[in-house]
């Protein structure tokens, strides 16, 4: 079973660009790898133009064999499976933090990550680093 979750980046308009990510979306994985290796605007388009991942990882990566996947390396579903129609999307703020699609919604406005669980208002502090 996977814990889906969104990765996406505040646009001026407050529209959101973002991806899908299908495995590990809870915030001790997902958050934690976002907070640590991706807090600049340059390395979060850079994320989010792989479209949309199977897995999170703390590197980028290149093209990799899907079922071979390299340890702590996005797994891209376009870049490395070949798949279309996977790129990533735009909606509004308040669309994604509600879809429930997924269990999280993480956003980038900039500066930090906000984390949302999809069936509760409440933000979640991803840099408490005693509880992530």
């Amino acid at each position: 079973m996977a814990t889906r979750s969104y990765i996406g980046v505040r646009n001026l308009d407050s529209s959101v660009d973002y991806i899908y990510c299908h495995f590990d979306g809870y915030p001790e994985h997902n958050g934690k790898i976002l907070t640590e290796h991706y807090s600049n605007i340059n390395r979060v388009n850079e994320l989010l133009n792989l479209g949309d991942l199977s897995v999170l990882g703390q590197f980028i990566g290149e093209k990799m064999d899907f079922d071979k996947r390299v340890r702590d390396t996005c797994l891209a579903y376009g870049r490395d499976r070949g798949e279309s129609n996977v790129g990533k999307k735009n909606t509004g703020y308040d669309k994604l933090i509600t879809d429930q699609n997924v269990d999280y919604v993480y956003i980038f406005d900039g500066d930090y990550w906000e984390c949302h669980k999809t069936w509760d208002p409440e933000l979640i502090n991803l840099y408490d680093k005693e509880k992530y």
